[in-house]
């Protein structure tokens, strides 16, 4: 039993120190999105995004996914106190990153005038594409170096570049939106990039390993593996990238520049605001699932503490969101942005089964599965652009968030039967009364918020959320003495 608490504290432990990272990084990301959408409005939001879509599209192109393969090659080493080993993976990294930052400017500058027509339908954009090849560059360097942070499981490390990254490249940046509006998105883009890469480059030298130099003959051969699962992340990257860079342009040829505006700014609050919570609990629950790949007895342990301390968390930020959703797109953007508030509430209502997902999809990737990993991560991809095409041919920006619904209940119920075919992983039997009474308190929520009179709507919301917190509380405090625990966290 005292192991069991431990390890459900473990989760709550990694989950706050990157929660509240999270929360500084919505609270910079609330004053940005406020700051520029009052400054360069819908239109101007809607290029920010096609710009941004294009540069991940290319990091990912050529990054062989070494952000994300590093971190499992440390987390091992580091588990079997193999120092050599970690500090070899990390030479192996800094040498292949050059090689994938010249490939990727490379490809960057010489489509430029491709991305540009795609993107805008009109070449006035190609200096711009090629001026972003060097935010590519101090982004695969960022990342780079915040693998190694990640795969150390170096979070106070970790959290500080993140947020220090954050907030000097916001107050930098906003006043380059004031003085030059649209005319800034590039330069601010660089800039942020630039940053991030300096408050990485500073916590990461403050790591202690030993300097190993690596030829970068060595490196493709001892990176082979890396390279060899990197490049099936990276390709599940590209894929998701591509698909929501065509969709963008269909959009915009369908819709309107404004239309993909209403569009990106739902994504970020699912993917951002919401998916905060993701972000918090991946950061040290992939190193550790690596570090015990070859256990499925305690993988199965890691997800279901993962899976149900995530679901929790999550019940009261879904419901909040979906009774006051029209507040929240106001406070994060503007009055202009309401006509999201429909996508947002039926795509963050499909957020409890990504949990789901997204625990038991991790287990692929720490078992360097590559081959199931691409299979799945193109299906999966193909399936959520064709339903956002259909949503949004039969509803409109509306019809997008019930694609994304949709699109997460499949892909829940498609991990539940592949884990259990391929690894044997079924959750434990007390995680599915969660689930479905989670579920069931969010979808009464998207009901209740439809009615009309709006003091009663207002009563009603507030119940909902007081049924959701309390709903939380109860079950995270079954597994962690909550009280406790914040005792504990406030006394230190």
């Amino acid at each position: 039993m005292l192991k069991e608490k431990n390890a459900f504290k473990g989760v709550i432990v990694a989950t706050s120190i990157f929660g509240g990272v999270q929360f500084v990084k919505i609270i910079i990301s609330l004053l940005r999105s406020k700051a520029i959408a009052f400054l360069i409005g819908p239109a101007g939001i809607g290029i920010s995004g096609l710009f941004v879509t294009a540069l991940n599209l290319i990091t990912e192109l050529t990054s062989i996914g070494l952000n994300k393969s590093v971190v499992q090659e440390i987390a091992i080493a580091k588990e079997k106190k193999d120092q050599e080993k970690v500090s070899k993976t990390i030479g192996v990294l800094k040498k292949l990153v050059w090689l994938s930052i010249f490939v990727g400017c490379l490809l960057m500058i010489i489509f430029s005038p491709l991305l540009s027509e795609i993107s805008f339908d009109s070449s006035e954009f190609t200096y711009s594409f090629i001026f972003l090849s060097i935010a590519l560059l101090f982004n695969q360097l960022t990342r780079s170096n915040l693998a190694i942070l990640q795969g150390l499981r170096n979070l106070k490390g970790l959290s500080k570049a993140t947020v220090y990254g954050n907030l000097l490249g916001l107050f930098i940046t906003l006043p380059l939106y004031y003085f030059f509006r649209i005319e800034a998105i590039v330069p601010a883009i660089i800039i942020a990039h630039a940053i991030g890469f300096f408050i990485a480059l500073y916590f990461t030298r403050k790591v202690q390993y030993l300097p190993i130099k690596v030829s970068l003959k060595q490196a493709v051969y001892s990176g082979g593996n890396m390279m060899k699962l990197g490049a099936a992340l990276s390709l599940g990257g590209i894929i998701s990238i591509l698909g929501m860079y065509l969709l963008q342009v269909y959009i915009s040829n369908y819709g309107g520049i404004d239309e993909v505006g209403f569009y990106i700014a739902g994504i970020v609050i699912l993917n951002t605001y919401v998916g905060a919570v993701f972000t918090a609990m991946a950061t040290d629950y992939y190193p550790q699932l690596a570090a015990i790949s070859s256990n499925i007895s305690k993988i199965k342990d890691k997800v279901f503490e993962q899976a149900y301390i995530g679901v929790l968390l999550l019940v009261p930020i879904v419901v909040i969101f979906i009774a006051f959703a029209p507040f929240f797109i106001e406070l994060l953007y503007s009055e202009e942005f309401l006509s999201t508030t429909k996508l947002v509430s039926w795509g963050i209502l499909g957020m409890i089964f990504k949990m789901g997902s997204f625990s038991m999809g991790y287990i692929i990737i720490a078992k360097a599965d590559t081959k199931l990993f691409v299979k799945t991560i193109i299906v999966f991809n193909v399936l959520l652009f064709s339903l956002n095409i259909v949503g949004y041919n039969l509803y409109g920006i509306e019809g997008l968030g019930i694609s994304f619904l949709i699109h997460f209940i499949i892909h829940f119920i498609s991990l539940l039967i592949i884990t259990k075919w391929r690894y044997n992983f079924t959750f434990k039997s007390e995680f599915y009364p969660i689930f479905i009474v989670a579920n069931v308190i969010c979808i009464l929520t998207l009901v209740f918020s439809n009615i009309d009179d709006s003091t009663l709507n207002l009563l009603v919301m507030i119940a909902m959320t007081i049924i959701s917190v309390t709903f939380s509380f109860i079950y995270i405090n079954k597994k962690v003495d909550i009280i406790s625990f914040l005792k504990d966290k406030l006394r230190k």
